[in-house]
């Protein structure tokens, strides 16, 4: 799993790679001052942003699976909404979303440094 680093400064958007680097259906990690933020390419690569860490017991999201608009935790198999970062029921609680978009091929986040 590589890592991508998100600059200096105030919240803001941050060009944190280009989509190519991230494959589809996977992910990357961003590394910023309020911690990892897991970046996910989906099959229709759209582009989402959780903080990296399951409302379960705190797995590496970017480690899971990704599938649909969805990844599933690989340490219990909870399936967190890549949109909202909601888990699935019967599962409750929610990952910290980030703020991402593309421009230009490019992800950007929008990062406290």
């Amino acid at each position: 799993m590589s890592t991508l680093h998100a600059g200096l400064g105030s919240s803001q958007w941050r060009d944190v790679g280009a989509i190519d680097d991230i494959p589809r259906q996977g992910a990357r990690t961003v590394a910023t001052a309020s911690g990892a933020i897991a970046v996910f390419r989906t099959a229709d690569d759209a582009i989402f942003a959780l903080h990296d860490a399951c409302p379960h017991k705190g797995g590496k999201l970017s480690q899971g699976i990704v599938h649909g608009h969805a990844v599933t935790c690989p340490l219990h198999g909870w399936v967190i909404g890549l949109a909202d970062g909601c888990a699935e029921a019967p599962d409750e609680g929610c990952a910290r979303r980030v703020p991402v978009r593309l421009a230009a091929g490019r992800v950007l986040l929008q990062v406290d440094a």
